[in-house]
């Protein structure tokens, strides 16, 4: 009898199983051996790496109710604005523990009425469906909006909305009994009308009161509308470079349900900007909130927060203002998460076709490297128009991977670039770890995979079974709720907070955990992506890992909670000051572990 002396490397274990250096095998039942070894060593070091095949992303549009469809009010004049919505968030509005949804729409352009429409408010009814409540949310809104930013602005426990808006932005005050009111005016944001786009709610002065960044994109109206042509006869859509630029804006939250504007005071003012793209993020980790925008066809911005109340510039600088080339390209969404495990949070931003999107590493001494050129994300986006996008673990292995909405502005454009598609496919790419991704579109299903013209995309857990869910919009088509089957193979924790000298909701709060020696962190952030919000609970996955040894809390208040041996599966609320107030198990998400390492142990 002769044996084999086979490597990891080999056999093609993941790298939390190399540790078994070597494995002595017969011919007559090696393969037993691997196999059970494999499970002992991936169960034993929680390697979710394994878990990553056979998950799905099901199209359960239709299925949960969901009846919407985007009006961005086109009748022929192609309108700057019409090739830019919409955005969409999930909100909990009435604190039941299930994400409910918000899908922001635009209207028809005066001269041009044919059906109104609102904005879509849908209620989540625990059992895989949803339904329209937004009549009685006092939420049948009719305006030109664009994106959307969830946040609870009084600390009243009760998330409120804000809708970016060409026009007259608004804002809207949960009641806390199921209805929303139109507060614009008493909170002293009325009467600025401009083309606004991305928001996020900030406390950047850490004050425990959220304040609130609106982008601007260009200065626009249907008047000064200018006639572009993509072939010398037909009009097509203008780029932003025919028009002039517009500042952000920086309302400060002054505490009585009232707000200042503070864009100059704060350094923030800049009326060359032609922003989509808002995040936070504390890039250089010294605890205080910054702001990345994404700026199209001008210099993108990082402003670095000075613990006054006032922001410097730093893009340039940081290296993530140009292309490495030096050109300024067409930023769409944006996001930022420690995608490598560095301590530090890297960046994403989408860009139109040709010029592929940016991944930027952060190199922790105010440095980012743009390594797309160099990974599977440029080389795959380079065709691609992308928006919407964000760091999420989709397979739950403790690594955050990248979803990105594509779709091109123009219908026309395959008859002059032969190679660019108006409807395309989305791009999910898997983190390998070390820096490296591979995208696994195609694998998830092929609804998923379909192409479209999207444009806002935004992520919860809607069912409560641990693993992260999408939703994503189109430009004058349908909102689409694709429900993630098999991502909670691995386990989960997930962390709702609670502030109490800090915001409500915790926002800027940096959570830290180990779970058996791995360390993952994460910032809770309103905005990012492209017009959208994500849900205000941070999912952290756990591959096979049953607990986490220690989970540190920093909150913007500069207080510290800390945690220890907490089981795996389970939302848990934490109230600053006092820790877990409530832990509610997954549903199904266990079995549906168990059953995989069954599945897998007997193939």
């Amino acid at each position: 009898m002769r044996f084999h002396l086979l490597s990891p490397k080999t056999l093609k274990l993941p790298a939390t199983v190399a540790v078994q250096k070597s494995l002595w095998l017969s011919p007559c039942f090696g393969a037993y051996v691997v196999i059970f070894t494999f499970v002992l060593l991936a169960t034993a070091y929680g390697s979710g790496q394994a878990m990553a095949g056979g998950i799905r992303f099901t199209d359960i549009t239709q299925s949960a109710g969901i009846r919407f469809v985007h009006n961005n009010g086109a009748f022929g004049a192609k309108y700057l604005p019409e090739t830019l919505g919409p955005g969409c968030a999930f909100i909990d509005y009435d604190n039941d523990g299930y994400p409910d949804i918000l899908l922001v729409n635009g209207e028809d352009w005066p001269g041009h009425h044919r059906a109104a429409s609102t904005l879509k408010l849908y209620h989540n009814n625990r059992n895989g469906t949803f339904t329209d409540v937004t009549a009685k949310a006092g939420l049948a809104i009719s305006l030109y909006g664009m994106g959307v930013a969830i946040g609870d602005y009084d600390n009243d426990g009760y998330d409120d909305i804000f809708i970016s808006a060409l026009g007259q932005s608004r804002l809207f005050h949960n009641n806390g009994n199921g209805t929303f009111t139109d507060v614009t005016t008493a909170a002293g944001l009325a009467g600025v009308n401009e083309f606004s786009t991305g928001a996020a709610w900030v406390d950047y002065d850490r004050d425990g009161k959220l304040d609130l960044v609106v982008a601007n994109y260009v200065q626009w109206t249907p008047q000064t509308d200018l006639r572009c042509t993509l072939d010398g006869a037909h009009k097509s859509y203008c780029t932003p470079e025919s028009y002039k630029g517009a500042s952000l804006r920086l309302w400060h939250n002054l505490g009585n349900g009232k707000f200042e504007d503070t864009t100059k005071k704060a350094g923030l003012y800049d009326a060359t900007s032609k922003s989509l793209g808002v995040a936070v993020l504390d890039y250089n980790n010294d605890g205080w909130p910054d702001l990345l925008i994404a700026n199209d066809t001008q210099p993108n911005k990082l402003y670095s927060n000075n613990h006054n109340g006032t922001f410097t510039e730093t893009a340039v600088t940081a290296g993530i203002a140009f292309s490495e080339d030096g050109i300024a390209r067409a930023g769409m969404g944006v996001d930022a998460a420690d995608y490598d495990r560095s301590g530090r949070p890297g960046i994403i931003i989408t860009n139109f076709s040709n010029q592929m999107m940016s991944l930027y590493h952060n190199e922790g001494n105010g440095l980012f490297v743009d390594e797309a050129p160099r990974s599977a994300v440029g080389s795959a986006s380079l065709l691609t128009l992308g928006f919407g996008c964000f760091f999420f673990d989709y397979d739950l292995d403790g690594w955050p991977d990248i979803f990105i909405a594509d779709g091109h502005i123009e219908s026309d454009i395959e008859r002059i670039q032969k190679r660019i598609k108006y409807r395309q496919p989305p791009h999910l790419f898997r983190n390998l770890g070390g820096g490296k991704f591979e995208e696994v579109t195609d694998s998830l299903g092929a609804s998923f995979a379909a192409p479209r013209v999207a444009r806002g995309a935004a992520y919860a857990d809607i069912d409560n079974d641990g693993d992260l869910d999408l939703l994503v919009t189109t430009n004058a088509g349908p909102a689409l709720l694709f429900r993630n089957d098999g991502g909670n193979r691995n386990r989960a924790l997930r962390v709702k907070l609670r502030g109490t000298a800090s915001n409500r909701d915790g926002i800027g709060t940096v959570v830290r955990l180990d779970a058996g020696g791995e360390k993952q962190w994460q910032m809770l952030r309103s905005g990012s992506s492209y017009l959208s919000q994500s849900e205000l609970v941070l999912t952290f996955g756990l591959g096979q890992k049953m607990s986490v040894s220690t989970v540190e809390i920093e909150w913007p208040s500069g207080k510290i909670d800390k945690l220890s041996n907490i089981a795996a599966n389970e939302t848990i609320t934490v109230q600053e000051g006092k820790g877990i107030v409530t832990a509610t198990k997954f549903s199904g998400a266990e079995k549906t572990a168990k059953l995989e390492l069954n599945r897998k142990a007997i193939q």
